[in-house]
């Protein structure tokens, strides 16, 4: 069976999320359709998961991983490329899932670009690839959101392993719009905390930001909190020096140019 069937994504809009599911087949000629099978091996029967089952294994991981409804459909074949001007970032991003290799260290990828440049969809349909391809647990997340169920938690007073812990170990941590948010000095503590945390345990960043590496010349350099894409400051201001230095250490940066997806098609990406 190949990594791309036997499963089809739906949007949940009660839930806003996508939710994937096992498409019929006919039945697995290896055990039958129970799921499980029977090997000897060195003289000694063993039982185990059949390989059918993989696609049921990968349905659960993506649907624990919170991809959101509206890119229940973003892949990355249906990433629109014929444009006037290219966009590179599809390129990265499909030379970087080439690259990956399931347990082997790998550098994180941050898509950076204006809005509306499909950088929400690219890393979607790479967290789709990570989950249906190798079998790699993935979490989405938006910052702003993220940084509100975190301070929920700490209210709650759930604590590191209800907070924290769970954005640290999963493999592939995908931030969409890292940097927006208010700038707090709390909010600067909390991403430099899981930023620190995951480069230390080597797990995988996938992110997407508005904010340019560096400053926007003939903008200057004041900062504005109210433009919420942010083009005066560059990633490494709203993140603190530390943060973006460990970023630069873990991850390859790539720009998101070209046309804007949502004034040419109407549509969010």
């Amino acid at each position: 069976m190949e990594w791309h069937e036997g499963y089809k994504v739906l949007a949940d809009a009660g839930r806003g999320v996508a939710r994937a599911e096992v498409t019929p087949g006919p039945v697995c000629p290896f055990c039958g359709g129970v799921g499980r099978r029977e090997l000897e091996i060195g003289g000694v029967v063993r039982v185990g998961k059949c390989r059918c089952q993989r696609v049921v294994d990968r349905v659960a991981i993506f649907n624990a991983a919170g991809v959101p409804a509206r890119h229940a459909e973003s892949t990355m074949e249906n990433f629109e490329q014929n444009l006037p001007i290219p966009n590179p970032a599809w390129k990265y991003t499909r030379a970087w899932l080439d690259a990956f290799r399931p347990g082997q260290e790998a550098r994180g990828l941050v898509l950076h670009g204006d809005p509306g440049r499909g950088k929400t969809h690219l890393m979607v349909a790479a967290v789709r690839e990570l989950i249906f391809r190798h079998g790699v647990s993935a979490r989405f997340v938006e910052f702003t959101h993220l940084l509100s169920r975190i301070r929920e938690g700490i209210d709650r007073n759930d604590g590191d392993a209800t907070t924290l812990t769970p954005l640290v170990q999963v493999p592939v941590l995908a931030i969409d719009e890292l940097g927006k948010g208010r700038k707090t000095d709390w909010e600067q503590t909390i991403i430099d905390e899981i930023i620190t945390r995951r480069y230390n345990s080597g797990g995988v960043l996938l992110a997407t930001t508005n904010f340019p590496l560096r400053p926007v010349e003939g903008r200057g350099r004041a900062a504005s909190s109210s433009l919420a894409t942010g083009g005066l400051e560059t990633l490494s201001e709203r993140l603190g020096e530390r943060v973006f230095s460990r970023l630069r250490e873990t991850i390859q940066f790539a720009p998101a140019l070209g046309e804007d997806y949502r004034a040419l098609r109407g549509m969010s990406r």
